[in-house]
């Protein structure tokens, strides 16, 4: 099984979409909570799904159960909270909803998308590790 992860920040639609179909991404999986913001260009939900679609042939889920909730958000993003508590309490949540019971053929080839530009301190990482670490046999690129 191969999964991809993908932020959008700081960088232009040609590029992450060029990224996507060379990579050849079967589906964009959005793991963000909250993804209609302005704030997000060419990233909210419905153009994303549009864009995925008619330019690389992509499908497009959202899937909220792979988010955190608003509240470990805030204390991270708005509390600037230390990664290591917010990636603790986003562990534990994944671990209380068994996202590994997630039907695995719903993930499979699919890039899982939020808006940091680097996985490093982004949940997008975190949950591709997570399932890695109980499906065993998960490769993982980040694009």
């Amino acid at each position: 099984m191969k999964l991809f992860t993908i932020g959008f920040t700081k960088t232009s639609a040609e590029s992450f979409f060029t990224r996507l179909s060379r990579a050849r991404v079967k589906k964009l999986v959005d793991v963000r909570l909250n993804n209609v913001s302005q704030l997000a260009g060419f990233a909210k939900r419905d153009d994303l799904r549009y864009f995925a679609s008619s330019i690389g042939g992509i499908g497009y889920e959202h899937m909220s159960e792979l988010a955190p909730t608003q509240d470990i958000l805030d204390q991270y993003k708005k509390d600037k909270g230390p990664w290591a508590t917010y990636a603790e309490k986003f562990l534990d949540l994944m671990a209380r909803r068994k996202i590994e019971n997630i039907d695995r053929s719903r993930l499979d080839g699919s890039c899982l998308l939020c808006s940091e530009d680097k996985p490093h301190h982004c949940h997008r990482r975190l949950v591709v590790e997570y399932l890695k670490e109980k499906w065993g046999d998960v490769e993982i690129e980040h694009l």
